[in-house]
């Protein structure tokens, strides 16, 4: 059946956004699209046997085993108890400096994040652990809420990151150079944000007061970091540290992350059946999710180049006679206001089979436009006035308006913005280290 490019791709797009707004869940509205699309575009029932098998070749694929073992890792570390010690021993290292407890938020918070890979997860985790603490000492609910907020887009970039690893395979570019190209960008986003949270306690000192700690000696702060941070960062540094010296690939040094947490917790004596179990279960629900949108997401872009929506749409953008940097920025947009209404991983399935082959006809490294995609979908997540984390903020705090959430978000979403003018004025940041990998 002869469609113009752009019928096909409204007629497809059209059944996902029509099934959001049905509320139906992400993953059983691609489905349902896909089936539409099969009938539609491909001759229906004699393709379904060859489309199943290619979606299920995609998730059996190594690539993304890394996943799992990253989610693993994150629940180990949190249901034995180890993330309160590390907690705990950075609290005692900041010992009285003012705001102690924003600047935890970004240090603990990007240390948790980078191993749950699930923004959600990582906002509603700190916002329980920390808002209620810092509420007692009289944090402003500004200076409570927003580091939380804001430390989610260094959980996007730092490795290790499962939603990176997600980006990665989607898209088709190297998992362990994705991650790797992230480190330099996410140390200048954490200075980024340790400055802005200076900046606000400067203009406003009341709105973080400090209060008395109990003085600790420098044998504890030794102890402390010999104890619960040195170990930690050693189960990093296994996961990193292995991928960016080329002796593992990305799912072997996720093994290694998950069995150094495994020993850490024995060791420590924090490792019980009950938290095994715990911890394995979700991972196999959050995992099991991810797979069964990833398997439909590749039906929808084989359905996308079978219809020619996809190439209508490249060759459709790449003829304007404008710069590059307005496609990007164009892209970038699209991102910004998808967030407002989904989560992540929906639209990383909608965006990356059209976003991609225009962002190569366009010349950009894939590498550096993925660190970019990444950052679009983390300040989608926190964008007024629909942000997911928004809500899940506001759940969090009692009495609070969304108004406040808001305005407590927006000066990190600046410092996020800050770094993508400074990826696209100096793209060498994200491209450096990978070029080391050889």
């Amino acid at each position: 059946m002869g469609m113009e490019w752009y019928e096909a791709g409204g007629l497809l797009l059209g059944c996902i956004i029509t099934g959001m707004a049905l509320g139906i869940p992400v993953a059983f509205t691609f489905m349902a699209t896909n089936i539409v699309g099969i009938f539609v575009f491909s001759g229906g029932w004699p393709v379904l046997p060859q489309i199943a098998d290619n979606a299920t070749n995609l998730i059996t694929t190594f690539t993304l085993s890394p996943i799992p073992m990253f989610i693993l890792m994150g629940s180990m570390f949190f249901h034995t108890g180890l993330a309160i010690k590390v907690f705990d021993a950075l609290d005692t290292l900041l010992g009285k400096i003012p705001g102690r407890l924003c600047f935890l938020t970004v240090i603990g918070g990007s240390l948790f994040s980078t191993l749950t890979g699930s923004t959600m997860a990582n906002t509603a985790m700190l916002g329980s652990l920390l808002v209620p603490e810092m509420t007692r000492r009289g944090y402003s609910k500004k200076m409570s809420m927003g580091p939380i907020l804001g430390t989610g887009g260094l959980a996007m970039i730092i490795p290790p990151s499962s939603l990176g690893v997600l980006l990665a395979s989607i898209a088709n570019v190297d998992v362990g150079r994705l991650l790797i190209a992230g480190l330099l960008p996410g140390f200048v986003l954490a200075t980024l944000y340790a400055a802005m949270i200076s900046f606000q306690l400067w203009r406003n000192p009341e709105s973080a007061p400090s209060y008395d700690v109990e003085p600790t000696t420098w044998g504890q702060k030794f102890y402390q970091i010999g104890v619960n941070i040195l170990p930690m960062g050693f189960v990093v540094f296994l996961v990193i540290g292995f991928i960016v010296l080329g002796w593992a690939t990305p799912s072997e040094s996720a093994s290694f992350g998950v069995v150094g947490v495994f020993i850490l917790a024995a060791v420590r004596r924090m490792l019980s059946f009950e938290n095994i179990a715990k911890s394995l279960e979700g991972t196999i629900r959050v995992a099991a999710m991810v797979f069964f949108i990833l398997m439909n997401s590749t039906v929808f872009s084989q359905l996308l180049s079978i219809s020619g929506a996809g190439r209508g749409l490249v060759a459709w953008a790449t003829s304007f006679e404008v710069a590059p940097l307005v496609i990007l920025t164009a892209m970038f947009l699209v991102l910004i206001l998808l967030g407002m209404f989904m989560d992540q991983v929906s639209m990383m399935l909608i965006t990356v089979p059209i976003f991609y082959p225009l962002a190569a006809a366009l010349g950009y490294d894939l590498i550096w436009f993925s660190l970019i995609v990444l950052m679009a979908l983390e300040m989608s997540a926190t964008t007024p006035p629909f942000g997911l984390l928004l809500f899940i903020m506001l759940g969090m705090v009692r009495g609070t308006t969304l108004f406040e959430v808001a305005a407590a978000a927006i000066p990190f979403l600046f410092c996020d913005l800050i770094l993508i003018i400074i990826l696209v004025i100096a793209p060498g940041l994200a491209l450096y280290l990978p070029s080391l990998m050889g």
